[in-house]
Formats: C-alpha cells, sequence, structure tokens
C-alpha cells in the first residue's frame, strides 16, 4: 500500500508512521511543523518514505500527492492537554474545521477521480465529554449532550463531516477514536501560554508527562489538579497506531467509527503514585489539590468490544510499561532545556 499521512512529524504521526514502515508499505508524510517546530524522526530517511513540509490546507499539493495513494490518514490538527485547548479555543476551531474543509474536498476528489480507497480520521475521547452514562459506546456521540468545550465539539464536527462526505459522495472513512494516548515526543508547543502547576511550568497538561516532569523536577507536596479521583483508560501510542493499522484494509471498518483504549482505568492519584515510586522509591507522596481546569471531565470510561469484534484489536502495553520509557525521556527533555 501507499499511504499519505497528514501530521507526520507529531505525536501521533511518528507511531503510525513508524508502524506502517515496518509493515512493508510506503508512506508519504506530510507536516508543517507548526506545534513543535522542525525535528528530525528517526523514519526520516528510510527508504520507503518521503516527507514534504507543507501545509494541509493547500488542496492542489495535496491532491498531487495522492496521486496513486491507496489509503489518506488525517492526523494533523491544533491539539494539546487541557490548558491548551483553553487557552487555543477559538484557533483550534478555525485551524482544524480549516484543514477538514481541505482534507475532506481532497479526498472526495482523489476518490472519484484516483485511487483512493478510504479516508482514516483521528477523532477524540472528548466527543463523550457530556455523557452521563459509562461505558461510553460509539455512536452515543449522536445521542448525548454536545461537547461543552470547543475542542470536543469540534472532533465531534469531523464525524459528520465524514458522515456527510459519504452521504453526498460515496467517500468510505473510518474514524478512530482514542482515550489518552501517551508516549513519546510531546513536548512544549511553540507559543503554548504559561500555565503553573505549583513551581512547575507545565509542558503539555497532558497527565501522565506532566506528572513525570513534576516530580523528577523535585516538586514535594505534589500539585494536582482537582480532587485526583478523575478517571481516564491511558493508551499507548504504538496501540493506537496498531489499531490504525489493522482498520486500513479491513471491510468491516468502512463508515465506522471504534473507540481505541487500554482496558484498565485509572485515576490521577493512582497514576502519580505509580510514577513517584518508579523515581522516588518509597519515600511518602503528599498533595496539594489544586483548582481544577473548567473542562476537567471527571469520568472517561470506554466500551472496546467493537474494536474487539471488529478489528481484533486490543491493547498490549500496559500503563506501567509506557511509563518506564516516558520517565527517561521526560528527564531528557528536561536536562536538555526543553521543559
Amino acid at each position: 500500500m501507499k499511504i499519505l499521512v497528514t501530521g507526520s512529524a507529531g505525536f501521533i504521526g511518528g507511531y503510525v508512521v513508524e508502524k506502517l514502515l515496518k509493515e512493508g508499505h510506503s508512506v508519504i508524510g506530510i507536516d508543517n511543523f507548526s506545534k513543535y517546530g522542525k525535528i528530525e524522526k528517526s523514519y526520516d530517511k528510510h527508504k520507503n518514505y518521503s516527507f514534504v513540509n507543507f501545509d494541509a490546507k493547500n488542496e492542489q499539493m495535496l491532491l498531487a500527492l495522492l496521486q496513486d495513494c491507496d489509503h489518506f490518514i488525517h492526523l494533523a490538527s491544533k491539539i494539546g492537554g487541557i490548558a491548551y485547548f483553553i487557552n487555543y479555543a477559538y484557533d483550534l476551531m478555525v485551524e482544524n474545521e480549516r484543514l477538514m474543509a481541505s482534507v475532506m474536498s481532497t479526498a472526495i476528489n482523489a476518490f472519484r477521480t484516483l485511487y483512493l480507497k478510504k479516508i482514516t480520521i483521528l477523532s477524540s475521547s472528548m466527543i463523550y465529554e457530556s455523557t452521563t452514562k459509562w461505558p461510553s459506546v460509539e455512536g452515543d456521540e449522536y445521542k448525548i449532550a454536545p461537547p461543552m468545550s470547543c475542542y470536543g465539539y469540534q472532533k465531534l464536527a469531523t464525524h459528520y463531516w465524514a458522515k456527510g462526505a459519504f452521504e453526498q459522495y460515496n467517500l468510505p472513512y473510518t474514524i478512530i477514536v482514542p482515550f489518552n494516548i501517551m508516549g513519546l515526543g510531546e513536548t512544549r508547543a511553540i507559543g503554548e501560554k504559561v500555565q503553573m502547576s505549583g513551581n512547575v511550568k507545565l509542558s503539555m497538561s497532558h497527565v501522565v508527562p506532566d506528572l513525570c516532569q513534576k516530580i523528577l523536577k523535585g516538586q514535594n507536596p505534589l500539585h494536582i489538579f482537582g480532587n485526583g479521583n478523575q478517571i481516564r483508560h491511558y493508551t499507548a501510542g504504538e496501540d493506537v497506531a496498531e489499531a490504525i493499522y489493522l482498520s486500513l484494509e479491513n471491510p468491516t471498518a468502512i463508515n465506522e467509527s471504534f473507540n481505541i483504549s487500554s482496558p484498565v482505568g485509572h485515576t490521577v492519584k493512582e497514576v502519580a503514585e505509580i510514577i513517584w515510586k518508579k523515581i522516588n522509591g518509597n519515600a511518602p507522596i503528599k498533595y496539594i489539590y489544586d483548582e481544577s481546569f473548567e473542562y476537567d471531565v471527571q469520568k472517561r470510561v470506554p466500551s472496546i468490544e467493537k474494536a474487539k469484534k471488529v478489528l481484533g484489536f486490543e491493547a498490549k502495553v500496559k500503563l506501567e510499561d509506557s511509563i518506564d520509557k516516558i520517565i527517561p525521556w521526560i528527564d531528557h527533555q528536561i536536562k536538555f532545556g526543553n521543559l
């Protein structure tokens, strides 16, 4: 297969491109380095990988790159943790909607005139932000109240973009809905507003890397937002990439969405204690509870039966194993002044 991937130099893109290349496919990656600036990836010089530095809103360029592609994976978007999507609520909406308009219009064109089989779109568990029942099942997003955050609402809109493109132009799609992706590759975004947590400047406002940063920097007592009982299902980037790969050529994945998640949930305090013990051993942990963010959803619990049944997907990477990789990554970033 030949596959075009937007956001190929990003955090999630790194895992997806690596997986596709490992499986022997040809990948064209596009990214404009708008979030982190120019960065190098381990696969940049891979014989089956070619990279183009440009903005995915350029439909003419997109169509040219899709000339002989079988699949189109759209990962590019303005995205970040909770502080990021509060501070940039309008910019996220505008940029991501412009991207969707460009990407979907080009995909429709490529499907009708070229060889494109399907578009795969990355959504977010924030589409279930307003749910009052758990676990969240695919399709609930159309039945529950819409998300209150602009970010969640925009991610919900991607489902309607795909739905509309199929209804009018028969463009096949698959939507991947990951829950709390964790892994390597995240650092402070360009232009990100300062968000303090005690004496530490947050990087992504994502739970796992920011807890690692605070504990590595010696914060004690440890600051956490809210009461620490918020439940999340933390999912490794490599598991998300595996799910995307399994969905590409699966005919039963066409025009479907899939929750992709670890089956095990943890509270924020449970995650903090795992990281604390790995760094500080049996030293006692104390907390300071700071005011929570406005859109800090207290419970995100996915149904994962559909992905298991249709894709044959089950998350394999345990939270503890991911943390063992993330801690040295964050430590490295701190030492080089990136965090």
